[in-house]
C-alpha cells in the first residue's frame, strides 16, 4: 500500500462549505475488483480475470485544529444538530454531534493536491473513525473512507487557502469518569466502525498508581480537549467535549514486563451513546 509523503495536501468539499485539512497520512488510493471469466465447458481451459475501477478506498488521518475540528467531526459522528448560542459571549455557538447507528453518513468530496497532479475523489463517505488522544502529542482524527466512483484528474488550477490554526494537543485534555477526575489518564483511543451497523470501543491507558485505578463499571465518561488558557476572549471556543455513556469492560491489556512506570491500557465495549459538544464562531451551518 502505497503512502503518501508530506508533500500531499486534502480538501474536503461539502455542500456549504471546502476547507483544507492539515497533512498527516493518507493511503487513499483507487480500489479495484476483479471480474473472472470462467472457461467454458468446450473451452480449453483457460480462466480470464479483468481488472475494474470501482470506486476509492483508505483513510485520511489529520490532527483537530481550532478551524477544522467542527467539520472533521461532524463527518467522524454523521448527525449534527442546530446551532445554540452561548450566553455571555459575542458571537459563539456550540453544536451537538451524535454518533448514529447508521452505515450511511454525509457525503463529500475530496481533493488529493498532490506536487504534480490533482485527483478528485467525488462522494465519499466515512465508514469508520479513530480519535486518538495521548500526552505529548496532538489529537488526531483518522477517518476510514469510500467512494462509488473512480478517481479523476481535478482539472482546476485555483490555489487553497491553508490551515494553520491552533492543533489540539493532549496535554490540554480532562478525564471525567462516573463525575470524578482523573489524573492518571495517559490518553485514550476511540474507535467506531459503521459498516453493518455501528461498533464501538475505546482504548484507556493509564498509569499505574496505588488507590487511583480506572473502575470497571463505568456509566459516563466525559473527554474535554482545550486549547491553550486565556488564549481566545471567549473560552468554549478553544474546547470540545466528547461523552460517552456505559462502557463494559472487556479486557485489561497491561504488559507486566516493563521497566519503570507502566503505561497500561484497558479495553471497554460502547453500549451506549457517543455525542461531541464543539464551539465554533457564528451561526454558519458545519457541513
Amino acid at each position: 500500500m502505497l503512502v503518501n509523503g508530506c508533500d500531499c495536501s486534502i480538501v474536503l468539499k461539502t455542500a456549504h462549505r471546502e476547507i483544507d485539512v492539515p497533512y498527516s497520512d493518507e493511503t487513499l488510493r483507487e480500489a479495484v475488483s476483479i471480474l473472472q471469466e470462467e472457461a467454458s465447458i468446450e473451452g480449453d481451459g483457460i480462466c480470464k480475470a479483468i481488472q475494474k475501477k470501482s470506486g476509492v478506498t483508505g483513510c485520511v488521518v489529520t490532527p483537530l485544529t481550532i478551524g477544522t475540528a467542527p467539520l472533521l467531526l461532524y463527518l467522524a459522528m454523521g448527525s449534527a444538530g442546530m446551532p445554540l448560542f452561548v450566553s455571555e459571549t459575542r458571537n459563539i455557538y456550540k453544536y451537538n454531534l451524535n454518533l448514529l447507528p447508521l452505515e450511511d453518513t454525509e457525503h463529500f468530496d475530496l481533493i488529493q493536491d498532490r506536487k504534480n497532479e490533482r485527483l478528485f475523489y467525488e462522494y465519499c463517505r466515512v465508514l469508520g473513525f479513530e480519535l486518538r488522544v495521548m500526552r505529548d502529542e496532538t489529537i488526531k482524527l483518522k477517518l476510514d473512507l469510500c467512494g462509488e466512483y473512480p478517481t479523476r484528474p481535478y482539472p482546476y488550477i485555483e490555489t487553497f487557502e491553508r490551515e494553520a490554526g491552533e492543533r489540539f494537543s493532549g496535554d490540554c485534555v480532562t478525564y471525567t469518569i462516573n463525575g470524578k477526575d482523573y489524573k492518571n489518564i495517559y490518553g485514550v483511543t476511540l474507535v467506531s466502525k459503521k459498516k453493518g451497523g455501528t461498533k464501538t470501543e475505546i482504548w484507556i491507558k493509564r498509569a499505574l498508581q496505588k488507590g487511583t485505578d480506572i473502575p470497571s463499571d463505568i456509566e459516563e465518561l466525559v473527554i474535554t480537549a482545550q486549547l491553550i488558557k486565556d488564549k481566545y476572549e471567549y473560552r468554549h471556543y478553544g474546547t470540545f467535549s466528547i461523552k460517552i455513556k456505559r462502557l463494559v469492560f472487556i479486557s485489561d491489556e497491561t504488559e507486566v514486563n516493563a521497566n519503570g512506570a507502566v503505561i497500561s491500557p484497558l479495553r471497554f465495549y460502547v453500549s451506549g451513546g457517543v455525542s461531541t459538544e464543539v464551539f465554533t464562531a457564528g451561526e454558519e451551518l458545519i457541513p
